[in-house]
């Protein structure tokens, strides 16, 4: 009898319960269900419906009972930085505020102000982005909102806290934060004060494979079975990077919603050349270090899609890109693209051409994230003093042929790709580490044996 284990994968825009199990030393991957997820905006503010998703999450942890495989341990995994927090009787403050919110825009500056960037850089190896935890709760704090706060969770720990009452802080998730200490692994008490963000909020960091607890009595009986939570690297790309079988001349793509190009180590590089080429060193499994940058990813796709009502599929739209010759780029970082009214005007509006056909602004897409893959990988090379050879690209972005192609020709590496579920799969392989006890070589042999990993074309 198979022994099954399910990952709640959530990105920024949809997502999924997947169930894995191990059999004749290869993984086993089953898609249960699936759901969107989409900001909502609410009275200009963009948050996310915290109900909506736990109400997703119950429904597929209930599918699993209906299809009568159920789970021996369940773990969640999000996108980073956006939080919840709790009053003293547990209760949310709501609105969780999204990420893509502008209401950081001031904030930035004023933290500047207390702490300087090389400063804040020297104690968390984590890049200045201005979405970053760290000026979302300064804003709550500002805005009188942290006054009531008693406990602060970060968005798949307060998911794990609604099914198990338990209260959990992870440290793969915690490190997008600019909140955490590179060399303590803990929270900066430092940062907290200077902030003037109470410490107290804040529980000890708990490492992957860590149990959370039992699923409460209320979920129990919606879901029809009794389960163990534990936590995998809840970071969506610290667990996408565990499932990667890279090594020291491979730097990974993890290519979703965003394009996170990195590299693995085992200590920080917290130098002045890391800081000013804006790398961050994530944690990652068995306390490693992700050493990489964000690139806006098929975010800038997804909404195009969206512009033209979705009348054309993804690979209708990279034909289209295909037949164009236009390779003007933009910086697919630029704050103007973290959420526009329409992303085909701002592409148009960065590049000055209000007239560009949409065959030629899916182009300059094309072409500027393959570019900006290969500033990253120089970048890596030049800091780490690495020699990189071949850049291994996971999730679901793989599978387009055309950026992968154009990424093998912009950085002169060998790209290689089918590892398109990386992320769930790293949220399952943490559950068999933690299961069966076995090392992350180890689980990453299974992923060896179980993926067909091939050079693109």
């Amino acid at each position: 009898m198979n022994t099954y284990y399910l990952a709640i994968d959530i990105g920024a825009s949809s997502g999924r319960h997947i169930l894995g199990y191990v059999e004749d030393g290869k993984l086993h991957l089953e898609e249960i269900y699936r759901f969107e997820n989409n900001i909502k905006n609410e009275n200009g503010t963009l948050v996310w419906d915290v109900d909506s998703l736990f109400r997703e999450v119950k429904a597929g942890i209930a599918q699993c009972k209906k299809i009568g495989k159920l789970p021996k341990t369940i773990a969640i995994d999000t996108w980073g930085v956006d939080y919840v927090l709790l009053d003293e009787n547990k209760k949310e403050i709501l609105p969780a505020v999204s990420y893509r919110d502008s209401r950081t825009a001031e904030a930035v500056k004023e933290v500047n102000e207390i702490i300087s960037q090389a400063e804040l850089y020297s104690r968390t190896g984590i890049q200045k982005q201005i979405f970053n935890t760290i000026y979302q709760l300064y804003c709550d704090k500002k805005s009188g909102k942290l006054n009531n706060a008693k406990h602060f969770l970060m968005m798949p720990e307060y998911l794990s806290f609604r099914l198990t009452g338990e209260i959990r802080n992870e440290y793969t998730e915690a490190t997008t934060s600019n909140l955490v200490n590179a060399a303590s692994k803990q929270w900066d008490k430092y940062i907290l004060d200077a902030l003037g963000i109470p410490y107290e909020i804040f529980c000890p960091l708990s490492l992957p494979g860590t149990v959370v607890g039992g699923l409460t009595k209320q979920v129990k009986d919606e879901v029809g079975f009794d389960s163990k939570v534990i936590l995998c690297p809840s970071h969506d790309t610290a667990s996408a990077v565990a499932a990667c079988p890279i090594d020291d001349e491979s730097v990974y793509i993890s290519s979703g919603t965003w394009s996170l190009i990195g590299t693995e180590n085992t200590y920080p590089v917290l130098s002045e050349k890391a800081q000013r080429a804006n790398f961050a060193n994530e944690g990652g499994i068995e306390y490693h270090f992700r050493f990489l940058k964000n690139i806006m990813g098929m975010w800038l796709f997804q909404n195009i899609r969206r512009n033209i009502n979705k009348e054309l599929s993804y690979d209708e739209m990279m034909e289209l890109a295909k037949e164009s010759s236009f390779t003007e780029k933009i910086d697919p970082n630029d704050n103007s693209f973290l959420a526009p009214e329409n992303m085909i005007e701002a592409v148009r509006n960065y590049l000055g051409k209000p007239d560009l056909p949409l065959g030629d602004v899916l182009s300059s897409v094309y072409h500027s994230l393959a570019a900006s893959y290969k500033k990253a990988t120089e970048e890596i090379e030049d800091i780490s003093g690495k020699e990189i050879k071949a850049i291994h690209i996971v999730g679901g972005g793989s599978k387009d042929r055309y950026l992968n192609k154009l990424t093998a020709e912009y950085t002169g590496k060998k790209v290689f790709t089918g590892l398109m579920e990386a992320t769930a799969t790293g949220n399952i392989i943490s559950q068999i580490m933690s299961d069966k006890k076995i090392t992350l070589a180890e689980a990453r042999e299974i992923i060896k044996q179980t993926f067909d990993v091939k050079e693109a074309d």
